[in-house]
C-alpha cells in the first residue's frame, strides 16, 4: 500500500520556498573601542551586529533606541541607516572614518589607537562583530521588503533555545585570539543571521500582509508553490486554479485580492527575480536563463525582462 502524503501547511510552504536562501557576509568588522564612542552606518546593504561586550545602544534613523547587552545579536535586513552608541548622548562618527587593519580575507579590525587612548584595559572596551550582508532569498526575495527594520535574536530565544549556545560560542570567539577566530566568527555571523530570518518566518512573519498571507493559506499557497517549483512551465490560470482546487474565477479573484497582482503577473515577476540572480550571482549565460524560464527565444525573454526590470538583461550583466 502506498504511503499517504500529508498536505503542506503554511509553514511547510514557506520552508520549501526558502530552501535556496543564502545570507552571506560581504565584509566583516571586529570592533573593539573604549567608551565613549558612536558608530554611524549609512543606508546600504543589510547589517548584522553581535555584541561581545556591552551594553550598547542601537539608534535607528527614526530615533528608536534599542538596548543591546552582551551576547545580543541584531539584523537590519533593509540596510537602514543607524548608529551604534556606547551611550545615548554620544554623537556618532561615520564607520568609514575609523582606521582598520586586515585580519583575513573580508575581515578587518578596528582597535583603539594607543597613541590617542594610552593603553586601555581590553576588558573595559566595548566589543562588536559586524557584518555587511547580502540577503538572497531566491524566488522569495520579496520577503525582505516585508521584514521589520530591526530583527533581534533575543525575541527568538524562548522558541529556539539552541540559539543561546551559538551566541555563547560567538561571544567566546569574539574575545579570543585563537587561530582562525576571524573566519569562524564570519561563518557564525552568517549562520545566526539566517536563523533570525528563518525564526521570523516560522513565527508568522510578524505583521506582514499581502502575498505572505497567501502563503499562510494552504490552498492558495499550493498554487504559489507550484509556480516556484516549476517557473519555466507555461502555466495557465486554469492549471493554477486546479492546484488550489477551485474554479478559475474563484482562484483569480482570491489571488488578486490577497497579493495585489494577477497570477500570471506574479509568475512573470518571479521569473525575472530568478533571472536576475542567475545572471548576476551565478553568472549563467543569458540565453540559457531564457530557455530555463520557458521563453522560446532570447528576444522574447529580453523584452519581458526589460518590461519588468527596466533594463535589458545584457545591461544587468555589464554592471554586475
Amino acid at each position: 500500500m502506498s504511503a499517504l502524503i500529508a498536505p503542506l501547511d503554511g509553514h511547510d510552504l514557506v520552508s520549501e520556498l526558502l530552501l535556496g536562501m543564502r545570507l552571506t557576509g560581504v565584509h566583516y568588522r571586529r570592533i573593539e573601542l573604549p567608551v565613549p564612542f558612536g558608530l554611524r552606518y549609512g543606508q546600504g546593504r543589510a547589517q548584522f551586529h553581535f555584541v561581545g561586550r556591552g551594553p550598547l545602544y542601537l539608534r535607528t534613523s527614526g530615533g528608536q533606541l534599542h538596548v543591546l547587552d552582551k551576547g545580543d545579536a541584531v539584523l537590519l535586513p533593509l540596510g537602514s541607516a543607524h548608529a551604534l552608541l556606547s551611550s545615548p548622548e554620544v554623537s556618532p562618527q561615520d564607520i568609514a572614518d575609523f582606521q582598520s587593519t586586515d585580519l583575513c580575507a573580508n575581515v578587518c579590525a578596528i582597535r583603539p589607537r594607543e597613541q590617542v587612548h594610552g593603553n586601555p584595559c581590553a576588558d573595559a572596551n566595548s566589543l562588536i562583530f559586524s557584518a555587511c550582508m547580502e540577503l538572497d532569498l531566491g524566488g522569495m526575495q520579496m520577503l525582505v521588503t516585508a521584514m521589520p527594520e530591526v530583527m533581534r535574536v533575543s525575541t527568538l530565544l524562548d522558541r529556539y533555545p539552541e540559539l543561546r549556545a551559538m551566541l555563547d560560542a560567538m561571544e567566546r570567539e569574539s574575545q579570543s585570539r585563537r587561530a582562525g577566530f576571524a573566519g569562524i566568527l564570519a561563518r557564525m555571523a552568517d549562520l545566526i543571521a539566517a536563523l533570525i530570518v528563518r525564526g521570523w518566518v516560522e513565527c508568522g512573519c510578524g505583521d506582514a500582509t499581502g502575498w505572505v498571507e497567501a502563503l499562510r493559506d494552504p490552498r492558495l499557497g499550493k498554487a504559489m508553490l507550484a509556480m516556484h517549483r516549476d517557473p519555466g512551465r507555461a502555466w495557465t490560470v486554469a492549471e493554477l486554479a486546479a492546484e488550489m482546487g477551485s474554479s478559475r474565477s474563484v482562484f483569480a479573484e482570491r489571488f488578486l485580492a490577497v497579493t495585489g497582482m494577477t497570477p500570471l503577473r506574479y509568475l512573470t515577476e518571479l521569473r525575472m527575480r530568478l533571472a536576475t540572480q542567475w545572471i548576476t550571482r551565478d553568472r549563467q549565460a543569458i540565453e540559457a536563463v531564457a530557455y530555463r524560464l520557458g521563453y522560446g527565444s532570447l528576444a522574447a525573454f529580453s523584452r519581458a525582462f526589460k518590461r519588468t526590470v527596466g533594463v535589458p538583461p545584457g545591461a544587468l550583466r555589464a554592471i554586475s
